[in-house]
């Protein structure tokens, strides 16, 4: 179990990255944003992720209850992933990432351009 820092606790920014950063959280967030997946189909949405990898991410990501792990009683067994309340409000987050990612891709490429 990880232990908080005073950092954590004082810094808004530096609490939401402790539960979202890294390379892989915030596509799988942003993946399940568009609806319950099982463990393939997020393998699949996310290419480069190995299994292991994405276990332990969704293991976290659950920890931190931004993610909901359902397990179905059926043969053969089936688990569906999908964001908890706490989850979907990083939607907004998620959106100006991108936007703001967008707006930096289209920037480098232009500068890129001009320095050729």
């Amino acid at each position: 179990m990880k232990i908080s820092t005073d950092r954590e606790r004082s810094c808004p920014v530096t609490a939401t990255l402790s539960v979202i950063g890294g390379r892989w959280k915030p596509i799988i967030i942003y993946t399940l944003s568009n609806g319950s997946k099982r463990f393939g189909q997020l393998a699949a949405f996310i290419p480069g992720i190995s299994r292991k990898v994405l276990t332990d991410q969704l293991k976290e990501l659950e920890r931190d209850g931004l993610v909901l792990r359902e397990e179905f009683k059926e043969t053969p067994p089936r688990v569906e992933y999908s964001l908890t309340k706490k989850g979907a409000s990083l939607g907004p987050v998620l959106l100006a990432m991108c936007e703001w990612g967008q707006e930096h891709l289209m920037n480098r490429a232009i500068e890129e351009k001009v320095l050729v």
